[in-house]
């Protein structure tokens, strides 16, 4: 009993580890002045007591601190940064290697060489905070250090570079999976073990306070055993190989062919199997030893009740989690744990409800006919949802099999027959007999063949913003009554209509720009204007639903289209790179593809991994302003980019 209270209690900190978010180091800056235009940066880190952050040698740290200086126009460095403070280096046993940090503080200068009156210089400083027994998520930090009249107070502390997928973004990601949490009860593989959990805990109901430290114990369990394997594959991903390996693994994931087909089918052959053409169901020797378990009370009996109920709700639930886990990886790593953690406890809700109050629920409707019309309609959701897999693989590797209105027209058909089904017009093999229809069935079949008029406009080219997300773009579609807004003058030259990759590449709107980093900075120095930098992605559903709700705005477009050079920096794509094209990583890693290039640009110089990010860039390389991510607020973004415009020409 106590070994099993303390796994609980060992499994709970994981949790509470991966998903803790500490400030423990804070950064600041101060300019020396020396004189004939030579200064002395300083950067010093602060740090919390029982915290460190490592070396900047990579021979001594799995993730050093690394400090890289940009420097502006008429500036330049002179020599090597210096270490001012001492290391503590020690030999790791478990690591076999000699490890090096910084505790209480560190402090590095680097001497810069200005022209004129001063000028500027970009820091960005990569760490990983950690104490005796855990690491936190290894961050980046920026800040533009001001040379000469106009520098900065002595101290000026360093801010952080704003989390890409923005609260918005992770907002809408919890209330998605939430939903689809409560949904899932209504499968028929969920609902049935409503009144096993009632009849279990009506079996082992003792007093009041211990029913309800089970039913609590209950829900725990539930929640833990969807959410610690993703938590337990990031924390070692990042333990083994750091941030990049945990973002590159998640990127594949979301973006590369063989997952997202795999995907594909698995959603194909379950709504096979929700359509009545087989049974999906797990060896019932791994269920029955479960249930078998649960049998003997207690904790341990509590644990493998849980355990029953994900094994046998796995066959309707494994679809949902894959969703929920699929369009989460878009995003920031930790937004899978995030994610699965609001799904579950949504999941477990009711049946811990159920385990509190058993007595008064041995009244709740039985399954039976009703439940195979959930699991119909389920199926039609699935097959709706499944493309959306075969949508990604297809514009990731440009195959044009899946364009706009082809998606579209699929999308049509299935919720046209789902409108039929929940009519009684279409049945299957383990249909009840529908009599009439029921005011309910044809509430949700009004709203569906709603929806379906709604679609149909989408075929000619009408933007459905509210489904923007989970289309392809519009851009891949070849028929379009209404066609946007050309492209302003001063930018419709030739460098912008034959920019390196445009044959493959395009922006929304008929927008014109660039998808080279390289080529828009060359293209913004003739042209004097500042570089709207667009990280985006093939499979990023809130890129799609910013670009239909907020850069669809005409004041949003005439903004990018007359003051700004736009370049967007799509980081799924697996377009292969000529040689001359390639990078390799400071870890020796070669990348070859057009995404993996974009990708390690955003992280080693914005510290971001998710999309979309906004960036607005000056000369120099200078940042004009904060980074946006996902908002939708067009106000916000009108104000965002005339601030960039403004901040350019001071």
């Amino acid at each position: 009993m106590n070994s099993l209270k303390r796994f609980v209690l060992a499994m709970a900190a994981l949790f509470v580890a991966t998903t803790a978010v500490a400030k423990e180091v804070k950064w600041s800056h101060s300019v020396t002045e020396k004189g004939d235009g030579l200064y002395t940066v300083t950067i010093k880190a602060d740090i919390a007591d029982g915290w460190h952050i490592y070396v900047t040698d990579p021979a001594k740290a799995f993730n050093p601190t690394e400090l890289k200086f940009t420097p502006g126009e008429g500036v330049t460095a002179e020599g090597a940064m210096r270490l001012l403070s001492q290391a503590k280096v020690e030999y790791d046993d478990i690591m076999m290697m000699e490890i090096g940090h910084y505790e209480k503080e560190a402090i590095f200068e680097q001497d810069f060489k200005a022209d004129g009156k001063g000028g500027e210089v970009a820091v960005a400083i990569s760490y990983q905070a950690c104490n005796v027994g855990s690491c936190l998520t290894p961050e980046t930090e920026e800040v533009v250090v001001a040379l000469g009249e106009a520098s900065a107070a002595p101290q000026a502390e360093v801010k952080a570079v704003k989390d890409a997928a923005g609260s918005g973004s992770l907002w809408s990601l919890i209330i998605e999976a939430v939903l689809w949490g409560f949904a899932a009860l209504l499968t028929p593989c969920v609902f049935p073990m409503v009144p096993m959990t009632v009849s279990f805990f009506m079996k082992n109901s003792g007093s009041v306070a211990r029913g309800r430290i089970n039913a609590s114990l209950y829900g725990l369990f539930i929640v833990l055993l969807y959410t610690l394997p993703i938590a337990a594959l990031i924390v070692i991903t990042r333990v083994v190989g750091g941030d990049a390996v945990t973002a590159d693994i998640f990127n594949w994931l979301a973006t590369h062919w063989l997952p997202n087909i795999i995907f594909f089918i698995v959603f194909m052959v379950f709504a096979a199997s929700f359509f009545g053409a087989f049974e999906i169901t797990l060896p019932s020797s791994l269920v029955n030893k479960s249930d078998a378990q649960s049998d003997k009370g207690g904790i341990g009996g509590i644990f493998f009740m849980a355990l029953t109920l994900v094994l046998v709700s796995f066959s309707c639930t494994g679809p949902i989690v894959g969703s929920v886990l699929i369009k989460s990886t878009s995003g920031e790593v930790w937004s899978p744990i995030i994610t699965m953690l609001a799904f579950s406890t949504a999941f477990a809700l009711p049946f811990t409800l159920c385990a509190f109050f058993p007595s008064l629920l041995q009244k709740m409707p039985k399954s039976g006919g009703w439940l195979n019309s959930v699991k119909v309609v389920l199926g039609f959701v699935e097959v709706a949802l499944g493309f959306k897999f075969l949508s990604v693989a297809d514009q990731v590797y440009h195959w044009n099999l899946l364009d706009r209105e082809v998606y579209l027209a699929i999308w049509i058909v299935v919720f046209s027959l789902l409108g039929l089904y929940l009519l009684g017009k279409i049945k299957f093999a383990h249909d009840s007999e529908v009599k009439y229809i029921s005011v309910g069935r044809l509430a949700l079949a009004i709203g569906v063949f709603s929806f379906v008029v709604y679609l149909i406009p989408g075929m000619w080219g009408a933007p459905l913003k509210a489904l923007s997300g989970y289309l392809p773009p519009l851009s891949s579609q070849d028929f379009v009554i209404e066609k946007y807004a050309p492209a302003a003058s001063n930018t419709g030259t030739v460098d912008v209509n034959n920019a390196k990759y445009s044959d493959v590449l395009h922006l929304p709107h008929g927008l014109k720009g660039f998808f080279d980093m390289k080529e828009a900075e060359a293209y913004a120095a003739k042209v004097d204007k500042p570089i709207f930098i667009d990280f985006t992605g093939h499979g990023c559903v809130n890129c799609r639903e910013m670009e239909a709700r907020v850069w669809s705005d005409p004041a949003v477009q005439q903004i990018l289209r007359d003051e700004y050079v736009i370049v967007a920096l799509y980081t799924d794509d697996k377009m292969p790179l000529p040689e001359s094209d390639w990078v390799t990583t400071d870890s020796g890693k070669v990348l070859k593809s057009l995404g993996k290039v974009n990708a390690h640009y955003a992280l080693t110089r914005f510290g971001v991994n998710a999309q979309p990010y906004y960036v607005l860039q000056g000369k120099g390389g200078k940042i004009l302003g904060e980074p946006r991510g996902y908002d939708l607020s067009v106000e916000g973004f009108v104000e965002f980019l005339r601030k960039g415009v403004e901040e350019y020409k001071k």
